[in-house]
Formats: structure tokens, C-alpha cells, sequence
């Protein structure tokens, strides 16, 4: 089989460690569209935070209702700046003795330092985990047919803008359900099942699945497909969590004091965060190679915009993520280096 790993292709790569593909990509986008495949994400960084008080302590420190976070269950937060601005986000795996957050690769030290600096006395021992513990990824539709038990990942509906007190939910706004797989856990979410287990448990996992394997670059195609953020790919060292559609998972509108909240709070009501998340279909005559992150959106001589995760669709062509201005209008047009771009306004 050939195996393609990402700093192979780019020693610089973001996410070196891991296959992008195994030989034939658009394939693996298939299997991952309409069946299983098994995807390596095992470059993700882990923290796993032990402790007694580690549910109200992440709490008060991030965007999520997490006060009750109960044992097999997990859910996604965000770290803001004091101006809102998005600065980690995880993925959260709760197992009755610790909170395992599962973030981008390299992000983890950021995200450890800031949880070290706010413990104070509280009864917590962050610590990094990447060396423990692998995140797995299972996506399709046959993925939940593998564990039959853990019910459909459920995202509450993003209130109005005026929405009355208490009108939210008192708990995680995305709750996805977990249990014990492989001396680790399962987190049902929404591309599939997650894995967390044991880094010397890896090899022996992807065995006993018997799943076909897919690289990276499929799993990303199925992510834009879905219109899902990545951090440090849709966002900015100026994005706010409305400007990249991470409300709905990972931002409780109504649990009180956090660290940014207040942004959040006065861009819901107002009902205009200054940007936006798009899908853009390109039109394939200029090239049909992906753009690279961070390249501008242009409208006439004017730059409205950047692309963030940019990819080859086994069925939509050429397409991209992007984060463009508000006042761009859904018809504008629109390029990408010598490609014309539209928005996709399904």
C-alpha cells in the first residue's frame, strides 16, 4: 500500500505525523461519503485535566456549559482574548475521572499554558497528553453501525438574538455521547466516531476495525463539504467565534462570566459579526490546484476575504472554506488568484 504522510510533501506541514493519503484520494473521499474509512489523526494534541473541580473549573474559563459535564460525554469550548477573539478550540471527552481536550496540532501548548496560568487553587492537574493518548476518526455513515450504543451527536439550535433568560439550556450546547473503547474512548460526533486511545494501542485498533484507511486530505474534504471551522485555518488572530460558525457547538449564549463573553454577547444581539464563514465553488479553468491558507478573496481590486482549508471534492470539483467581509454580497463576484470563485448559498 502506498502511504503518502504529510511532511512529505511539505516538511513544514502543520499536520506532519500523519498519512494524507494511501495512493488514491478521491477514493478515499468516497469510502468516507458513503461507507467508513478510518482516518490517522494522531498528530492532534491532547491535555488531559484530572481533579475534582475540573468541570466548573473549565467552566468559568471557557465558552461551554460544562458545570454539569457528567462521565461519558463530550462536547466542544473555545479560549477567547479578553476581546473575544478565538484563541483555542478543543474538542472535550469526559470519562468520569478526567477531561480529555483534544485540540489542533500544535495548539496544545498554547491552550496547557493558559489552563496552567488559571489554576490557582483549584483541585485540577492539567498536563499534556499527546504522548498517551491518539485521536482516531471513523467518518461516514457506516461509522455509528460500529457502535450501535452511543446516540447521535445533538447540537442545540442557535437562540435569536433577543432571546429571553433562561430560554437556553442549562448544559452543553453540543453534547456527544461516549464510551470505553480499547483502554481509551468512543466520542460519537457529527463526521462519525471518534477515538482517543492509547498510542501504543493504535496500531492493534486500526487492526481489530478492519476499516479501510483514508488520509487526511479525504477527511478534509469531507469536513469543507460539511462546512466545518478549523482553527488556524478559518480563523484569525482577529476572528470572533460568530465570524467562523462556532456558535452552535461550542458557544453557551447564556452561562454567565467568561473571558470574552462580552463580545459574544454584544455581536448576538446586534445580529452582524463584521465577517462570515462561505463554501466557494471554484470554476476550474484557471487551475486545478488547491489555493493555498490565507490567500485573499478578491472583489474587483478589492480584497474581501481569505481561504482557509481549500480542496479537491470527488464530486463538487475544486472547493474552499473562506471567512469574506459581511457586505458581500451572496451574488458578488468574486477571484481566488486567477480563478472566479461563487458562493455557495445552500
Amino acid at each position: 500500500m502506498t502511504v503518502v504522510m504529510a511532511e512529505d510533501l511539505d516538511p513544514t506541514s502543520t499536520d506532519a505525523g500523519v498519512p494524507v493519503h494511501y495512493g488514491d484520494p478521491m477514493r478515499e473521499q468516497r469510502t468516507l461519503a458513503t461507507a467508513v474509512g478510518l482516518v490517522d489523526r494522531s498528530n492532534r494534541d491532547v491535555i488531559a485535566v484530572p481533579g475534582e473541580e475540573r468541570a466548573s473549573w473549565l467552566h468559568t474559563l471557557t465558552t461551554q456549559h460544562l458545570s454539569d459535564l457528567s462521565e461519558n460525554q463530550g462536547t466542544e469550548l473555545l479560549v477567547l482574548s479578553p476581546n473575544g477573539h478565538v484563541e483555542q478550540h478543543a474538542y472535550v471527552t469526559e470519562d468520569g475521572t478526567t477531561a480529555w481536550l483534544d485540540t489542533e496540532p500544535g495548539a496544545g501548548a498554547g491552550l496547557l499554558k493558559y489552563l496552567e496560568m488559571m489554576r490557582f487553587f483549584t483541585r485540577v492537574e492539567p498536563r499534556d497528553a499527546g504522548e498517551e493518548m491518539a485521536v482516531l476518526s471513523l467518518v461516514g455513515p457506516g461509522a455509528a453501525d460500529l457502535f450501535p450504543t452511543l446516540a447521535a451527536a445533538q447540537i442545540s439550535e442557535v437562540p435569536g438574538a433577543k432571546f429571553a433568560a433562561g430560554e437556553v439550556p442549562g448544559h452543553s450546547t453540543s453534547v456527544y455521547a461516549v464510551t470505553p473503547y480499547a483502554g481509551g474512548l468512543a466520542r460519537r460526533v457529527p463526521l462519525g466516531i471518534d477515538l482517543l486511545v492509547p498510542k501504543a494501542e493504535k496500531t492493534a485498533v486500526i487492526e481489530k476495525l478492519g476499516v479501510p484507511l483514508a488520509g487526511l486530505w479525504a477527511y478534509e474534504a469531507i469536513r469543507v463539504e460539511h462546512r466545518m471551522p478549523r482553527l488556524g485555518w478559518e480563523t484569525d488572530h482577529r476572528t470572533i467565534p460568530a465570524e467562523a460558525d462556532f456558535i452552535a457547538a461550542a458557544v453557551h449564549l447564556d452561562k454567565g462570566c467568561y473571558r470574552g463573553q462580552e463580545t459574544v454577547a454584544r455581536v448576538h444581539h446586534l445580529g452582524r459579526p463584521p465577517r462570515r464563514l462561505v463554501l466557494l465553488h471554484f470554476d476550474g479553468v484557471a487551475t486545478d490546484q488547491p489555493p493555498a491558507k490565507g490567500t485573499p478573496v478578491v472583489s474587483g481590486d478589492r480584497e474581501v476575504g481569505f481561504v482557509g482549508t481549500a480542496v479537491r471534492h470527488h464530486e463538487l470539483g475544486l472547493i474552499a472554506l473562506a471567512v469574506l467581509k459581511r457586505n458581500v454580497a451572496d451574488d458578488a463576484e468574486l477571484t481566488v488568484g486567477e480563478s472566479a470563485v461563487a458562493i455557495d448559498v445552500a
